[in-house]
């Protein structure tokens, strides 16, 4: 059938959506999950950067300002004068040289003795530092492979305590026109660089703001200077390249426990909101999913449904034509005969028009445009009429309807062509799905049996194969059929039930599916309060 070709291609078409969906969904995910850490890694790079640079700007600064010291010192022994280096140094005091605490001369001989010397501040100490000198730091000087002229740094640690020299080999001219090989040292106090060439670079451990994340550390990772660091992914650390070469300078950035933190959290969050992303795309592909299969089903069971109104108006359509055209032929018996073809294209033009007021009330309800016309009347005389209209159907099917009214009846507020409409819907339901019985029970009952509410109750009854207990809920919904009903070849709309229980529901009553009498067949009761809904007429 053409609409079930149209069907299967709208599957078709969704199933390659969703799948394209999925795939632009998990494609989005890859390129925002990369895209975030490339994201973190080029801050991470950027930091770096940036700190390396600030690391490298202070330890230069640093050693510039000793090599500045060393090269005042030298200049002090030119030309060939490095005997009266310590004594011209003496002189020249703090001025230039703010770091440098002594300075020794020694002779280019093996014994190495002490030529000159001097210092700053003379103190029994200077004595240690001559033998410490002569004994152990002599012998870890690259003195052999030394060019003239040319300045070397040794920065050691001797018995706890780290020491700061800068050597060089120097000529000295002696008296007689000879000349002497001299090897001269200059010691830099590292209590100095810390009072002065340190703070500048590192502040104060108690001092506020972003330049407190500076320290000196050796190469064990002890602090020589300035605070302690944290160790996170942003400190930088460079070792000092000629000086103070065993000491290494760090920086951390001073809000880099921070950067860590909202980094980790930004990711977090960019993670949090791809996956929200991809949990509301899936919903919505579900949702889509939900409401193309709820589409397709409805699709369906309109096609089923012009399917089959087309079917029930055919019925009715060929009787009145049969028995029209044997009355147009003059080959009708005797006036009996006549009489009795007139009153069938009677019965089945009311049902057939039943057919079409059923689907046209079913539209009106559909666009919320249906009015009903309340009125108090004979609930007995409406029920008789519907009957009647469904007798012939009965004959031709060899079944009995039976009605049973009690003498006694109140007049009910109601719409008689709806009423009217609810009985026959429900005595040709019982008819279409009861085949086969003998007999379909129509009966008003009031007041209904155990109840003492001012109500009055249309039952119908057949002796059928009944309804599932988990299809009597469902019945009343529109298009929808029973398991029962979809197993058999017995068509239907699929909207009388849902426009009876509409009509029950504007009348301030209601209709449910039971077990027949005796729990055989099926029971439709529907209940209608005797004063009417509370509602103005017409509405």
């Amino acid at each position: 059938m053409p609409w079930r070709d149209a069907d299967r291609a709208a599957r078709t078409r969704s199933w390659v959506l969703l799948a394209v969906i999925i795939a632009a969904a998990a494609l989005l995910a890859v390129i925002t999950y990369r895209t975030t850490f490339k994201l973190d890694a080029l801050r991470a790079s950027a930091t770096f950067e940036v700190t390396l640079g600030l690391a490298d700007e202070k330890v230069d600064r640093i050693d510039r300002a000793i090599v500045e010291s060393d090269d005042a010192v030298v200049q002090l022994g030119e030309p060939s004068h490095a005997d009266d280096v310590p004594r011209r140094w003496r002189a020249l005091g703090a001025r230039q040289t703010p770091t440098v605490s002594q300075v020794v001369v020694l002779d280019g001989s093996e014994a190495r003795e002490i030529v000159a010397f001097a210092s700053r501040v003379p103190a029994p100490a200077d004595e240690s530092f001559r033998a410490l000198l002569l004994r152990r730091i002599l012998p870890d000087l690259e003195i052999g492979t030394l060019p003239l002229a040319q300045i070397k740094h040794l920065h050691k640690a001797y018995d706890g305590a780290f020491f700061l020299l800068t050597y060089w080999r120097a000529i000295e001219a002696l008296p007689d026109g000879r000349q002497a090989e001299r090897l001269v040292l200059v010691r830099h106090d590292l209590d100095a660089i810390a009072r002065e060439l340190l703070p500048q670079v590192v502040p104060d451990p108690g001092s506020p703001g972003p330049t407190s994340r500076v320290n000196v550390v050796d190469d064990e990772g002890h602090v020589v200077f300035g605070p302690p660091l944290n160790k996170s992914d942003l400190l930088v650390a460079v070792r000092f390249p000629t000086t103070l070469y065993a000491w290494r300078l760090q920086v951390a950035p001073s809000s880099g426990d921070e950067l860590t933190i909202q980094a980790r959290r930004r990711r977090l969050g960019e993670m949090a909101l791809l996956a929200l992303s991809c949990v509301v795309i899936l919903t919505g592909l579900v949702v889509i999913l939900l409401a193309n299969s709820q589409e397709r089903k409805l699709h369906a069971l309109r096609a089923d449904f012009v399917a089959n109104v087309s079917h029930e108006l055919k019925t009715p359509l060929s009787l009145v034509r049969m028995f029209g055209e044997l009355l147009m032929t003059g080959r009708v018996a005797s006036d009996e005969k006549r009489a009795q073809y007139l009153q069938i294209i009677v019965r089945e033009s009311e049902r057939l028009t039943a057919l079409i007021e059923n689907v046209l009330d079913f539209a009106r309800v559909e666009r919320g445009k249906v009015a009903y016309d309340f009125v108090p009347g004979d609930l007995a005389g409406v029920v008789g009429r519907a009957v009647e209209a469904c007798r012939y159907r009965a004959e031709t099917e060899g079944m009995r309807l039976e009605v049973e009214v009690p003498e006694e009846l109140p007049e009910v507020v109601m719409d008689e062509r709806a009423l009217q409409l609810v009985v026959i819907n429900l005595v040709e339901n019982a008819l279409k799905y009861a085949p086969g019985t003998d007999v379909v029970r129509v009966v008003v009952a009031h007041p209904p049996h155990g109840r003492g509410e001012d109500v009055v109750t249309i039952a119908v009854l057949d002796r059928g194969p009944g309804i599932p207990a988990e299809d009597r809920e469902r019945i009343f919904e529109r298009f929808y059929r029973g398991k029962s009903a979809r197993g058999s070849t017995v068509r239907g709309s699929g909207i009388g039930l849902a426009l009876v229980a509409h009509i029950a529901g504007a009348h301030g009553g209601d209709v449910e599916a039971r077990a027949g009498e005796g729990g055989k067949g099926a029971a439709f009761v529907v209940t209608l309060p005797v004063f009417g809904p509370k509602r103005r007429r017409g509405e």
